[in-house]
């Protein structure tokens, strides 16, 4: 039986316009920029507002990661991230957030630059966020959830009780979707 052989095509993207002529297909590389992070707020978040008054939040995620080194030991280490979100969810992430909270965002990362007051050029990578979660919120005397997401004393927060937070951004799937015979 004969081993299969691989040919290697050289592909003409000229008449797509799509690319160089002659570009090789496997060289090209598909790209992905998707961000998922959990953590705990490191500051209040800070609200401000574009000219075009498009609200504006920035906040800081701390994550954690533990492991055991190759001697035994326990290791920690903790990863900051700043994030930044727009409009309607940006004052949602300021009205119910607050240092040391937990909360999921989804997004992608950024790459800034900007000319410091000295003169030197600065950058830095940030997430910009496109979705976000509630998520903890500690459990009170009267069995509600959501502790320190708003609302009055004896109110449960942006959510009823027992369920689970609000996922805001993106669209909810329909109900009888084919998310509903997920088995877990």
């Amino acid at each position: 039986m004969r081993a299969p052989v691989r040919v290697k095509r050289r592909v003409s993207l000229s008449r797509t316009g799509i690319g160089e002529a002659g570009k090789d297909k496997e060289s090209e590389m598909a790209n992905f920029n998707k961000v998922i992070l959990l953590g705990n707020l490191t500051r209040d978040p800070q609200l401000s507002y574009l000219p075009s008054q498009t609200p504006v939040v920035d906040f800081g995620l701390a994550m954690n990661r533990k492991w055991t080194g190759q001697d035994g030991s326990q290791r920690d280490e903790t990863c900051f991230v700043d994030c930044r979100c727009f409009g309607r969810q940006a004052e949602t992430i300021n009205k119910y957030c607050s240092k040391g909270k937990p909360l999921l965002v989804e997004g992608h990362l950024t790459f800034d630059t900007w000319q410091a007051q000295d003169g030197s050029k600065r950058s830095k990578h940030r997430v910009t966020v496109e979705r976000f979660t509630f998520v903890g919120g500690g459990q009170r005397a009267d069995g509600g959830g959501r502790e320190g997401y708003g609302g009055q004393e004896g109110d449960s927060g942006p959510g009823p009780a027992g369920q689970a937070a609000p996922e805001m951004g993106g669209e909810q799937p329909p109900a009888g979707g084919p998310g509903d015979d997920v088995p877990f």
